[in-house]
């Protein structure tokens, strides 16, 4: 038996610790947790309630108030964690193993907790204290070569919001200041400012402080950084022959120089200076190099780039989307100086251009040495079994959905071309078992994973990062703009079909087809007045479905990226056995299920993990007229609310993601490459 400290969440100052009991052997009454701490000794056992022990779950609440005491010199706190099951004649002490990584919160002024995982893997609460009051700790503070400065931080101690939060840049010559109020909440509990900067021409430096409200009281403290600046971008080159450069001064105070580049015989002589040690350092790499090509000969092989380097993939690399991208994006704003790869197809290249993003084409050979000296993959499916992952690299599996279809060795006769059941389930389990993480976005989901795909490894339960949009967004504006984007009235109403593909509908290995189970033309006929249809096929299906008849009616956006985009406009959700239904009940609108070869897809293809006519959050239809009536009664009656079924599922698949899934995820990647 082993136990994993998964997720813990923040519950009116209370922390909620929540346990993965893996192939439970035990019995698990009267179960308990004891937290020691390594220093002191000290323990706390803390009961596990019997209806908190739950399958292969188990949760407990604390006050982590209760984990730092006075003792005389130690102000830190490091505790572990053990669980404790049985009964009086036999007893099981097991340590909690970590897969969960949280950033540093507040308890207080002066104290902090934050989750770890120690070097041989386990979980690890930290409690630090006597933090002095002056300072606020930031998330990250990243400096760009337009003289903006972007910072993130938390915006709330234990529960409680902070208001009027300003950035106050105070020059050091004189004493005067700048006030830069903070508007932007990008995640929920967490604020985003930029601070233009290419104004401080003259040589000087700047501190920085913050000051907001909390508990009635108007406080201003020191901006600093709990961990080194090394891993953000800290210089800024401007016009005029000036510079800025992020520091840390006094007590770690974050400040800001402005200062004039070397003038000519300086920047010679630097530059002298740097092509001896570039000779150096050729030297000692043409050794490394002939030391690298000996290996070579016993060995092939790769060694990870000197700058970090993270590769991301979705869906085979036919798009720039889902979760893989959803982290890119917080990555990329935290952590600049890293070095981000998209792993794509030739399709995607002008995207790629479009957007600024660094890529690869998937299957030449600057890929495959770009993925052998990577630290970092993250993907969204399943790499090619012919891939081989070095040890180096910690391989992060984003998943793509909430399993309704079985999955994995949970398929019992697997119909697909070019392979065999024995051979899909064998495959299937050795890729799971190259994942270091999983990322789970409910219970359900991470037991069905442990089964389906046989995985032994580490499970992030902290949601999807794709659906951190859904939470965090401002939704009548976002919406607008997506219209506009797309090319839809703002004042028409949207439907949206999502199928998936059958397994049984396939032209060739890897291409299924799929042709439309109702008449576009009664669609438009009922609804096109005020209504358009906007249809996202799964991104397995080969063929290209004709609507150009139907302009201004329907919209095939099947290769749009985004597809949170698509479920923001959307007003009603039609789908049938794809898991999306799970991502679009996050809004709590109206939900249709059409699954008209319903019969035939339950015997003969995958089979369901939920009761599909029991389970769903919405009505089933089965033929078209029901369909067409459904989308009349869905549109008209929208409110899913008080719906007590829609909710029961609500509580039950969304409720884990808090918005910040992106950054939990960022945080679990930077603790391994760190």
């Amino acid at each position: 038996m082993r136990v994993i400290l998964s997720n813990v969440t923040e519950e009116q100052s209370k922390l909620k610790i929540e346990f993965e009991l893996v192939n439970p052997s035990y019995a698990n009454e009267d179960a308990t947790v004891t937290l020691i701490e390594k220093e002191s000794l000290a323990s706390i056992t803390v009961p596990v309630p019997a209806q908190n022990v739950n399958g292969n779950t188990a949760t407990i609440t604390i006050d982590p108030t209760k984990f730092q005491f006075d003792l005389i010199g130690q102000d830190e706190f490091q505790w572990q964690l053990y669980y404790s099951c049985g009964n009086t004649e036999h007893r099981t002490l097991i340590q909690v193993e970590g897969e969960y990584v949280s950033a540093i919160h507040r308890i207080g002024f002066k104290a902090y907790y934050q989750y770890d995982i120690d070097p041989s893997g386990m979980a690890v609460f930290y409690v630090r204290t006597n933090r002095t009051v002056k300072q606020f700790v930031m998330n990250s503070a990243n400096l760009f070569g337009n003289g903006k400065l972007r910072l993130t931080g938390f915006d709330q101690i234990n529960d409680q919001k902070l208001n009027k939060m300003a950035i106050i840049l105070r020059r050091a010559s004189d004493q005067s200041e700048q006030t830069y109020p903070v508007h932007k909440r990008p995640f929920k509990g967490i604020f985003e400012i930029t601070i233009p900067l290419e104004q401080l021409d003259d040589e000087d430096t700047y501190r920085l402080y913050i000051e907001y409200d909390y508990q009635e009281k108007h406080l201003r403290q020191r901006l600093v950084m709990d961990t080194s600046l090394s891993s953000f971008r800290t210089i800024a080159k401007l016009a005029n022959h000036h510079e800025l450069v992020l520091k840390e001064g006094h007590k770690g105070q974050l400040r800001v120089v402005a200062r004039k580049q070397p003038d000519a015989s300086k920047r010679i002589a630097k530059f002298r200076h740097k092509l001896t040690h570039l000779w150096k350092s050729f030297k000692i790499l043409a050794g490394k190099v002939n030391r690298l090509r000996l290996r070579k000969l016993f060995k092939r092989g790769h060694t990870p780039f000197a700058t970090t380097t993270i590769v991301f993939e979705s869906f085979g690399g036919r798009q720039v989307s889902d979760s893989p991208y959803a982290i890119y994006q917080v990555f990329k704003k935290l952590y600049p100086k890293l070095n981000f790869v998209w792993s794509i197809q030739k399709s995607q290249k002008q995207f790629c251009k479009d957007h600024n993003i660094n890529y690869v084409i998937k299957n030449t050979g600057r890929w495959v040495r770009i993925m052998g000296k990577a630290k970092v993959w993250i993907s969204n499916a399943r790499f090619p079994a012919w891939v081989i992952k070095p040890d180096y690299v910690t391989y992060v599996q984003t998943w793509h959905g909430t399993p309704l279809k079985k999955l994995g060795l949970d398929i019992e006769r697997v119909s697909m071309p070019g392979t065999t059941t024995n051979k899909y389930h064998d495959n299937f389990v050795k890729e799971a078992n190259r994942w270091d993480a999983l990322i789970s976005p409910n219970e359900f989901s991470t037991k069905v994973f442990r089964s389906a795909f046989g995985y032994e490894n580490q499970i992030l339960k902290v949601g999807y990062p794709r659906n951190d949009e859904l939470i965090n967004d401002n939704y009548p504006t976002e919406i607008n703009k997506i219209k506009d984007k797309l090319g839809i009235p703002r004042n028409k109403k949207v439907v949206l079909y999502a199928p998936t593909y059958r397994d049984n509908q396939f032209e060739s290995k890897g291409k299924y087809t799929f042709k439309l189970p109702f008449s576009l033309d009664e669609f438009k006929q009922r609804f096109g007045e005020d209504t358009v249809l906007i249809l996202r096929m799964h991104y397995l299906i080969s063929n290209v479905l004709d609507v150009s008849d139907y302009h201004g009616y329907v919209y095939d956006l099947s290769n749009y990226s985004n597809i949170s985009d698509l479920y923001l406009i959307s007003d009603l959700l039609i789908t049938d056995y794809s898991s999306v239904f799970f991502d679009y009940a996050y809004l709590k609108r109206p939900i249709l299920f059409y699954p008209y070869d319903y019969h035939t897809y339950k015997d003969e293809l995958r089979g369901f993990y939920l009761n599909y006519e029991r389970d769903l959050p919405g009505e089933i239809v089965y033929d078209p007229e029901q369909l067409m009536n459904g989308i009349e009664s869905a549109l008209k009656n929208g409110d899913v609310e008080h719906d007590p079924k829609f909710m029961d599922f609500y509580n039950r698949f969304c409720r884990i993601n808090d918005g910040l899934s992106s950054i939990k995820v960022i945080d679990y990647v930077m603790q391994q490459i760190r």
